[in-house]
């Protein structure tokens, strides 16, 4: 197992937690305008994945920059200023966008100035969410399953291949800055640490977000298939290797959307 037993539990309920939040939002933002004016990005569905990938690219090209010189303040605001915007969108659908953003300036706090776990991760439950309101409406069901086969097939790249992801995680580490859900433990007097990068959550919650807009409620079985994915990645992983989880979530969405099909 990746992971003991416990741990992988914990790790799967929180990503199934994330999704189900995650969707609540995206029904909420159809058609609805987004706290602090953040306006969502007007693209034409079936290519939209383009625009997207494109900026993955860079966003991840920066970041490998940051993590090259080891610029760690410049990192820390970025990452500051990012999570602030998007979780406020996301609680926004919650509370008045003022106290939004007042939660979302003490979470960020709690995230790079003085990390804190279990803020962390309650915040990181929300976050994508935020996330998936801007981008949902303007991608298709074509447009999101091309962006999930070219996500999945870069996460292996970059895994096994490359290793840059890798070497990002690391980097954020040493800071004790993640993007995505960790859960420290000891097993056999070692420290160890469970993790679930921020796009292993956020692009499955994109696919169902996407697929919501059409079959409704329906898509509430996707995040279960996706969900049984990750618990079987978990428990027959190797600890002592990476993996990249993007192709085995990304199967697991397909099957989902697949068994909505056939209802």
């Amino acid at each position: 197992m990746k992971h003991n037993l416990k741990v992988i539990f914990i790790m799967v309920f929180l990503f199934l937690l994330s999704q189900f939040i995650g969707l609540y939002i995206v029904d909420k933002s159809i058609g609805e305008e987004l706290a602090l004016g953040v306006e969502k990005p007007q693209l034409q569905g079936n290519t939209s994945f383009i625009y997207i990938f494109i900026v993955i690219l860079l966003v991840t090209i920066f970041a490998l920059i940051l993590a090259k010189f080891k610029a760690v303040r410049l990192w820390k605001i970025w990452f500051f200023i990012s999570i602030v915007v998007v979780l406020t969108i996301a609680l926004g659908f919650f509370v008045n966008q003022w106290i939004a953003l007042a939660l979302s300036l003490i979470a960020a706090y709690f995230k790079v100035v003085k990390p804190n776990m279990i803020i962390h991760n309650f915040s990181e439950l929300f976050l994508y969410g935020g996330l998936a309101a801007i981008f949902v409406e303007t991608l298709s069901i074509i447009s999101i399953s091309i962006l999930l086969i070219l996500i999945a097939l870069y996460d292996m790249y970059a895994v096994w291949k490359s290793k840059h992801m890798i070497t990002l995680a690391k980097f954020q580490g040493k800071m004790n800055i993640l993007a995505g859900l960790f859960i420290p433990y000891r097993e056999k007097n070692k420290e160890r640490i469970a993790i679930l990068g921020g796009g292993d959550l956020g692009f499955p919650l994109l696919f169902s977000g996407v697929i919501m807009k059409t079959f409704g409620n329906l898509a509430l079985i996707i995040p279960l298939i996706t969900a049984l994915s990750l618990f079987l990645l978990l428990y027959y992983g190797d600890k002592n290797k990476f993996y990249p989880a993007m192709p085995y979530l990304a199967i697991g969405c397909f099957v989902g959307y697949g068994l909505i099909l056939l209802f």
